[in-house]
Formats: C-alpha cells, structure tokens, sequence
C-alpha cells in the first residue's frame, strides 16, 4: 500500500450523539471513548429529512438533494403520482470514491445499489435487492457467500420473534467483520470505508432496552455495541499514525411516542381529496386537491402542469404554504408541539433539481415521528417500534487532522466530504 496518508470512515447508522458519549463514558465502547480523547467529537446535523439514503448520499456526495437528486426513500415519475425507489443510478452527484486517486474499499453504505464499476471493491448497503448485483468486481460475491455475508438483517423477524431477529443481528455483524477484514488485507487502498447498520434496526425495535436496564435486551442491545466497539479498537490499531479516521452516524435517534399521519390531516382539512371510486392511493388523487405529503412528511403542492390532475396555478402556491404552515404551526397532540421546524425548499436545499423536491418539509418534534401513509383512520398512531430518527442529534468523530478548523462548529453530514478534503490536503 501507498505511504502518503490513508482514510478509514467508519458509519454507525442512526447512532445519536448522546449514546455514543454514554457508551464511551460508561465503559461499554471503551476504543471509542480513547479516540474522543484525542480526537474532535462533535454533535452534528442530519439531512432534512432525516432518513438514511438522503442522509448518506449527502455525505458521500458533499452536496445537499437539489444538487445530488435523493430527497428520499420513494419518490413520485415524473409528470405522475406513480411512486418509484430512487437508487444509486439516481445519484446526480459522484461520490467520493469516484472523483478521489487511488483504490476504495466501500463496505454497506445505503443507498448505493446496484453497484457499478469503480476502482477498488463495493459491497452495496440498504436497500440492495440482489446479491450480485450488490458486489463489485463480481468475483468476490463467491468469497462473501462463503463468509455467510448478509447484505441486511430481516427485520422482518422483530415483528414477530425478537429473539430469531437478535440471532440475525448476530450472525450479520459476525459477516461484515469478517468480510471487513478480508478486504483490509486483500485490496491495496487508500481510502476504506465500513457501515454497521444494525444499530438503526436495534434503536427502532429496541430503544426502549437502550433506555431501561432492566429491559430483557438491554444487555444484547449493549453487547451489540461492545462488539462494534472492538473492531473499532481493532482499525485504529492497524492504521498509521499520518491517517486520517472518521467516524459518524447518518442521523440520530429517541424514543418515539406517537406516529402522526399528515395525509390525514391533510384530507381532514379539505386540502387532500380523492376520486370517488373507493380506492385511496395518489394515483386517484381528485382535481380539488391542494396538497399531499410524501414520507417523511415532504409536502407537495398539486400544481398545474406538474402532476396529471395538477389543478394549483403557480400564483396561488404562496397562499397555499402559508395556510398549511398555519395549520402545522399550530398542530399538537396530548398538548404537545407535533411540528419542531418548517421550511420551504428553497431555505434549505440549492443546486439544479430543486424544482424536483417538495415545497414544503416538515421536522418533527422530539417524540413525534411523521408518516405520509393514505389509508388510516386517526391523525395518531402506534406500530412496532419504538425509537424514531431525529434530524439534529447524529456524531461526528474525526481523528487525525492538522488543523481541527477544518471541522465546522455545527458540522452536517454534507460537510464530511469536504472535512476529510481539507484534512488530506493540510496533512
């Protein structure tokens, strides 16, 4: 391998600023906890929304949605209410390792499949589909299947045998270790790049055996995170002392109490209306509606010309924001503030696809998790889960760098891209 500096970014999916420190403070990550200590630990913002394949193609990108085209996990065709799954043949922007010198290894990072070639090896993350058409070069999808690799735990399980979906956890760790450490050896790189996604599906499921110690998983939910605090030790120890690591989270996480469906309110407020023929999907959505909402809460205004039974003229889009920002503002549930921030687009996303994006995007206050599901029957729910995103608590840990400037004071995901930059270039 090179003898110039190398780059190691390890992503810890959904983990929150204040875990991490609890973790490292309390003995549960004690690798992480000596890191902090001669590193930048700081608390950083997420994409809005806060959902992992915008959160992550930001950070791979160092661009926000108008410019790299992901603003979220489903999207609507074009000219149509036809929903589709944006992938990584839908990134507008190039990720890091495309535009960088020298090989990659990118190991699980969402919203990166299918692969395609590049120079080093890319093992696709969430949501990948096919297994071969998650690995590149093609070759290796033998030696990963010979390792047990599993491109995703079945959280499928956690809704009916938690203990059959923590085995999965397990053994799906166990893989990309394994697979992690094959590849550190194998390929001659100068950048590697290792997601553990586990942690998200642990924090839905189980934050509340995060948060009670006397809760039957606490001590796997601990457990899980001792394991991926070793084989941070474990990187740290393999790298020079000129290399630069990071470590982040994509967003962060708390305990969820309620789910509110905006599509609801929208259709209880006269603003969304569907065809009188008894189905309730976008597709029959009537002329007479004002506006809808996409997960997580990303209000489209139906707009003339832009949807097929569009019917809002661009003069009246003013009014129409200003009468829903109105209606969020004041929306509350058990007396608590649903809504924490609203903006318009054009307040927080820049670049040549912003007409693509919503108008309007909501954020949730703490303990409030938006959904845009049509087909309810109460503004309030509660399904399986129970810990939700948060769009401004995630972490970033930088390790390595001449100059700590280089980190801004409220760092976001966006920004990593360019920190790592920066640091290469002062080292």
């Amino acid at each position: 391998m090179a003898d110039h500096p190398k780059t190691v970014i390890t992503g810890l999916d959904g983990v929150p600023f204040g875990m991490i420190k609890y973790f490292a403070d309390s003995g549960v990550m004690p690798n992480t906890s000596e890191l902090i200590s001669k590193g930048i630990f700081k608390r950083m913002c997420s994409s809005i929304p806060e959902v992992s394949c915008v959160a992550w193609s930001s950070m791979i990108t160092g661009q926000n949605p108008a410019a790299h085209g992901i603003f979220g996990f489903m999207d609507l065709l074009p000219k149509s209410y036809k929903m589709t799954f944006p992938n990584y043949s839908s990134l507008k922007s190039a990720p890091f390792w495309d535009e960088w010198a020298g090989e990659s290894v990118i190991i699980n990072v969402p919203g990166t499949y299918p692969v395609r070639q590049m120079n080093g090896v890319h093992i696709a993350g969430f949501v990948a589909i096919d297994f071969e058409k998650s690995i590149y070069p093609k070759p290796l999808a033998a030696d990963l299947k010979q390792m047990g690799y599993r491109l995703d735990v079945d959280a499928h399980k956690a809704h009916s045998d938690m203990d059959s979906f923590l085995a999965d956890v397990d053994k799906t760790l166990s893989a990309r270790i394994e697979a992690y450490r094959y590849l550190w050896d194998a390929v001659n790189w100068q950048r590697f790049m290792l997601v553990f996604t586990c942690t998200d599906r642990l924090m839905h499921f189980l934050w509340d055996a995060y948060e009670n110690a006397n809760h039957q998983y606490h001590s796997f939910f601990c457990d899980h995170f001792r394991k991926i605090d070793a084989v941070i030790g474990e990187i740290a120890g393999r790298m020079g002392k000129d290399d630069l690591f990071v470590m982040h989270s994509d967003h962060g996480f708390e305990r969820l109490d309620h789910e509110v469906h905006i599509n609801y309110l929208l259709a209880r407020d006269g603003f969304l209306q569907f065809k009188q023929d008894g189905e309730i999907t976008l597709e029959k959505i009537s002329p007479d509606t004002k506006a809808f909402a996409l997960d997580p809460a990303r209000i489209h205004l139906n707009l003339k010309g832009k949807y097929p039974c569009g019917s809002v003229e661009h003069s009246e889009a003013e009014g129409i924001l200003s009468q829903l920002e109105s209606l969020f503002a004041s929306l509350e549930v058990d007396g608590r503030k649903v809504i924490r921030d609203i903006y318009r687009k054009e307040q927080i996303y820049s670049g040549p696809y912003l007409d693509d994006g919503p108008d309007m995007i909501l954020v949730a206050a703490e303990g409030f998790d938006l959904k845009a599901k049509l087909k309810v029957h109460a503004l309030t729910g509660k399904g399986p889960f129970t810990g939700k995103h948060t769009q401004d608590t995630a972490f970033l840990l930088v390790k390595g760098l001449a100059d700590p400037a280089i980190v801004p004071d409220e760092p976001a995901v966006s920004d990593i891209k360019g920190i790592i930059e920066k640091g290469l270039i002062s080292a």
